[in-house]
């Protein structure tokens, strides 16, 4: 089962002016959601969307997602700048979404407010990412989960937390934007999903470790173009992947098995490739984010390899909410 089960504390980097405004605003509510990054996976569709997924691997980011849901008014008279960044999807009744300071539209997000019975012209919801959008992080599955956390809070609707994870699992999978994101991110650490599916389908496993990561980005990579195609020979590899870790336990067989599944399904590019190969000839292991154009490494390999990185850790607790 997959349970998001911890209020995180106010996290470092909230500034004392944000935080000050969150606490003046008792309506406001805020999660926060790891990256993502899957290192192999298996693709497993359904007639019913909390049980289709996937099965894979992958690690949590302490670089993730963090979400603001604001109850409004509909008229905007609780907010004289709030039609400033109104879309025609917001004129059409759905929520207006701020991603990173720029007016945008996240249909997982709207899809997940839908789910909750929150209109979308009464929500308002900002969103702030500490990673690209498009490259293997799993940021459509952190701000739809992030949305259920806090719109749950902020209109006090009482659902349990395995509820908004399906919820929101769901909203991925009917959206094509992601198959085994959101439930990795509930869970947190290095997680396994050994079944597919939301919370009633799906089982996670995981190893304990908490590594520090590095990762270089080189562009997008369509999750939806990928999945809409034919991924037999992709799963196949997936669930060779996923074999040889469940035998062997480590760090070093996830990364190992990374590498030859991206290589298996024909999904590397010539720059991942190129930094792959830098990282390995240093003794490192570094592997392809999927589903993105992104390289990211174990301990210092990127790093040592001669990249210049961003560097994070494996974020131990899953998502939850951002207690002010």
């Amino acid at each position: 089962m997959v349970t998001v089960n911890r209020v995180l504390p106010v996290r470092p980097d909230m500034t004392t002016e944000r935080a000050t405004a969150f606490a003046s605003d008792p309506k406001r509510a805020a999660a926060f959601v790891p990256g993502h990054v899957t290192a192999f996976f298996s693709a497993h569709p359904a007639d019913d969307p909390a049980a289709a997924g996937s099965c894979g691997a992958g690690l949590t980011l302490t670089d993730g997602v963090e979400t603001t849901v604001v109850p409004r008014d509909p008229s905007g008279a609780d907010d004289p700048n709030a039609r400033r960044g109104s879309t025609e999807a917001e004129a059409e009744g759905a929520s207006p979404v701020v991603l990173d300071g720029d007016p945008t539209t996240i249909g997982a997000v709207d899809d997940v407010l839908r789910s909750l019975d929150v209109a979308g012209d009464t929500a308002r919801i900002s969103i702030a990412s500490d990673l690209p959008v498009g490259a293997g992080f799993g940021v459509s599955g952190a701000a739809a989960l992030g949305t259920a956390l806090a719109a749950n809070a902020a209109f006090d609707l009482g659902r349990s937390e395995n509820e908004l994870v399906r919820v929101a699992h769901v909203a991925e999978v009917e959206r094509g934007t992601g198959l085994g994101d959101v439930v990795a991110q509930a869970r947190g650490g290095v997680p396994i999903r050994v079944r597919p599916g939301a919370p009633g389908h799906g089982e996670l496993d995981g190893i304990p470790a908490a590594p520090r990561v590095e990762y270089v980005t080189f562009g997008q990579l369509s999750t939806e173009t990928v999945l809409a195609g034919d991924t037999d020979a992709l799963s196949a590899a997936g669930e060779r992947a996923l074999t040889r870790l469940r035998r062997d336990t480590h760090l070093s067989t996830l990364m190992e098995s990374s590498r030859t599944f991206a290589a298996d399904a024909g999904l590397l590019v010539p720059a991942v490739r190129e930094a792959i190969d830098d990282v390995e000839a240093v003794g490192g292991y570094a592997a392809m984010a999927m589903l993105g154009r992104t390289v990211f490494a174990l301990g210092t390999g990127l790093t040592d390899a001669g990249y210049d990185p961003a560097v994070c850790r494996t974020h131990a607790a899953g998502a939850g909410l951002i207690d002010t």
